[in-house]
């Protein structure tokens, strides 16, 4: 990669792709027409590979004019991104436009040739290089923009329910805790009231088990043990 071409990343405040240096810079115009290569630069930069993202400055939702929408399952509805951010379809369409006539030209055409054309196929359109360079720019902006507005409410998001969770794991553990300790306040129960019938136990088995057996089957007040099941 050229030095020229590292410096793209800077140039709309780090907003810009950088690519890893597969394909050369183009070489800039004659002095004739200065300002096509910044055109035709700033297309082909924006459809650079997005895994070598240079450093990025700090964006937000100022960008927008009207709240951009939220993507459904990933997917980003980016003419409505552009509406929220004031840049208008004529403009959009010389974007298009733009990226359509550096598509069409053969892989083989020289550099230079190619920014010639495409200069000379914008100026047949009536389309003034600096509009092509301010709405490719804006776009970019806008989906930076987007970018940022995005993670700043993922990460809000994120913190929310980290507190909720952690909310929840503290009742779950109180609730927990709650369990635990009625169940040893059972299980001393079950102590005490085992202790306090060997107490009186001792009286039945004074009298004996056929008289306390006879006992339990004649009175109204006490429950008769199942009887035991023939195997």
């Amino acid at each position: 990669m050229s030095d020229d071409r590292k410096g793209w990343g800077h140039t709309v405040l780090g907003w810009f792709i950088e690519k890893d240096g597969t394909e050369a810079s183009l070489e800039p115009l004659p002095a004739s027409d200065p300002g096509a290569p910044a055109a035709v630069d700033a297309a082909s930069t924006a459809s650079a590979d997005p895994g070598t993202a240079a450093p990025t400055a700090s964006i937000g939702p100022e960008v927008f004019q009207t709240p951009p929408p939220a993507p459904v399952a990933g997917n980003v509805d980016f003419d409505a991104v552009f509406d929220a951010a004031g840049i208008a379809a004529d403009e959009r369409g010389q974007v298009e436009r733009a990226k359509e006539l550096l598509a069409n030209l053969p892989a083989e055409t020289p550099a230079v040739v190619k920014k010639q054309i495409v200069a000379a196929s914008l100026k047949a359109f009536g389309i003034p290089i600096e509009r092509i360079i301010e709405a490719t720019a804006q776009e970019i902006q806008a989906l930076e923009g987007y970018i940022q507005t995005g993670a700043a409410q993922a990460e809000s998001f994120r913190a929310e329910a980290e507190k909720k969770i952690a909310t929840f794991e503290q009742e779950m553990k109180r609730i927990r805790e709650a369990a635990e300790s009625r169940i040893r306040e059972q299980q001393g129960v079950v102590g005490a009231c085992n202790a306090k019938k060997l107490e009186v136990q001792q009286i039945l088995e004074f009298f004996g088990q056929e008289t306390v057996a006879q006992v339990v089957r004649d009175s109204p007040k006490l429950q008769r043990p199942p009887e035991p099941t023939s195997t």
